[in-house]
């Protein structure tokens, strides 16, 4: 269970900061939150399964090394969360709530590559997959309803706190997969 909420927290700070964000750029009505949220669950439920798949692919064709490999992966996404901060974070916001087709899928695939990172090492990583899709659905929806909710009445350090701390506490579970790596 503790390592099932190791993969799902950090997620949820994103989710949440991206969110507020959305939340802080304009004021959506309860249907927009719906929308937005909606599309949450299924950008950040859909990018582990693709990860998942990418995943396996990639460790069988070179065996031990997929594990290495995954945990880097985790770490790299949690140092690209910390480096890049949110940039173009308001940008992003102001497009999704207005964005359609293909622009859409963009955004939605933009604001979920942490989620393929995680999918890419979840099939590695010892944790029950249905369990772990379902909860990274379910704290998108959640961390997206609240975000939205209270974005524009909490300030942009805030939001930019819970993005450093995702990217934190991905670097640490990056970093105990591989120790995992050493001691088993």
């Amino acid at each position: 269970m503790l390592k099932l909420l190791a993969f799902v927290l950090p997620l949820g700070l994103d989710s949440f900061a991206v969110a507020a964000a959305i939340g802080a750029v304009q004021v959506t009505t309860a249907a927009q939150r719906l929308r937005i949220s909606l599309l949450f669950v299924i950008f950040e439920g859909g990018m582990p399964l693709i990860g998942l798949g990418l995943g396996s692919a990639l460790a069988r064709g070179i065996g031990r090394a997929a594990d290495y490999l995954a945990a880097a992966a985790v770490i790299g996404v949690g140092a690209w969360m910390l480096l890049a901060g949110d940039r173009d974070e308001d940008d992003k916001a102001s497009r999704f709530t207005s964005s359609h087709g293909l622009a859409l899928v963009a955004l939605g695939v933009s604001i979920s590559l942490d989620e393929l990172a995680i999918g890419f090492t979840i099939g590695l990583a010892d944790v029950p997959v249905a369990a772990v899709i379902v909860a990274i659905a379910l704290q998108a929806f959640l961390a997206a309803q609240l975000g939205l909710a209270i974005g524009a009445k909490i300030g942009e350090r805030w939001r930019e706190r819970a993005e450093r701390a995702a990217g934190i506490a991905l670097i640490l579970l990056g970093a105990y997969l591989l120790t995992e790596q050493f001691v088993t």
